[in-house]
């Protein structure tokens, strides 16, 4: 029998519920989480077992509806996985130190930065993404975990998060059929062999500094799995391809920029540098293109 816990949380004025929340999925389609008729849905491996969280509208307020064994933990963290405990007080101060980033930062007042607090199904996505296109890297992500699914409990047909311990245990050559190189490979079997001592970790700087101890794992893959881990608002992505120029184009309207550069003009907002980036993001900003785009590959077709 499914066991179920419901909890009712009252979102800050103004938020923005699907703007918050679907960073979590993978675009188009996630086999572990759902967004449908404005309706939330995320399976998970929680420390007490398989559990999904489903989190719906209700007048003003929002219903959190845990299912499975990890149901009462799940929904004690659904405030949290909703960007609920994000706190903005000490950001529009910084966010007024430049017009563009204070006129975004009112417009997007109301997203939030979720935090799961479960770290693995993250770093498997960031890993997956790297140096690659982020069709490829989400082709390969629901192929892994079509192959390691397990269903996940509740009402709706969703697949829990690949186990780690199953991922440690699967030859590398496994995943080259899914479109990922042996050097992506080694370093998620590097990460899931130990997961479990990831997933102790207290905070972001904790995990960001173990993460970034495994070969294969570096900064830009640190920021990618904290930002939403932990909700780490100063996460930055560190090697991205586009961010740094968007940064630059944004704050001193050069067309292109370093991490350096980036990371210099992104200094007066300390504490919160990540989400400057994602403002710009939401704001639809970019910096102009002059090159051609990079192609979709098939590494399974090597």
């Amino acid at each position: 029998m499914t066991s179920e816990v419901i909890r009712r949380l009252t979102p800050p004025e103004r938020y923005q519920f699907g703007a918050s929340v679907r960073p979590l999925l993978v675009p188009k389609h996630d086999p572990c989480g759902l967004w449908r008729d404005g309706d939330f849905w995320l399976a998970a491996r929680t420390p007490d077992g398989p559990a999904t969280l489903h989190l719906a509208r209700a007048g003003g307020d929002l219903i959190a509806t845990g299912h499975g064994p990890g149901a009462r933990w799940i929904t004690d963290r659904a405030d949290a996985i909703a960007g609920l405990r994000d706190d903005l007080s000490d950001f529009l101060p910084l966010a007024m130190r430049h017009p563009l980033v204070g006129r975004l930062a009112k417009t997007f007042s109301g997203v939030r930065l979720p935090a799961t607090g479960r770290l693995f199904p993250r770093l498997l996505r960031a890993i997956l993404e790297q140096k690659v296109t982020g069709k490829e890297a989400h082709r390969s992500y629901r192929a892994i975990c079509r192959h390691f699914g397990e269903p996940a409990p509740g009402p709706v047909e969703l697949m829990l998060p690949p186990d780690p311990a199953a991922v440690a245990a699967t030859p590398y050559w496994t995943f080259h059929p899914f479109g990922v190189e042996q050097r992506r490979t080694q370093a998620l079997l590097r990460a899931a062999q130990v997961a479990e001592r990831l997933e102790r970790c207290a905070d972001s700087p904790e995990a960001t500094a173990r993460m970034t101890a495994l070969p294969g794992i570096g900064p830009w893959t640190a920021a990618e799995t904290v930002r939403y881990a932990y909700g780490d608002p100063d996460a930055v992505s560190v090697g991205d391809f586009h961010i740094p120029n968007t940064v630059a184009w944004a704050l001193a309207g050069e067309a292109r920029g370093t991490d350096e550069r980036m990371l210099e003009l992104l200094e007066p907002f300390r504490g919160h540098r990540g989400r400057v980036c994602d403002l710009f993001a939401l704001g639809g900003l970019g910096a102009p293109k002059f090159g051609p785009r990079m192609p979709v590959r098939s590494f399974a077709r090597f």
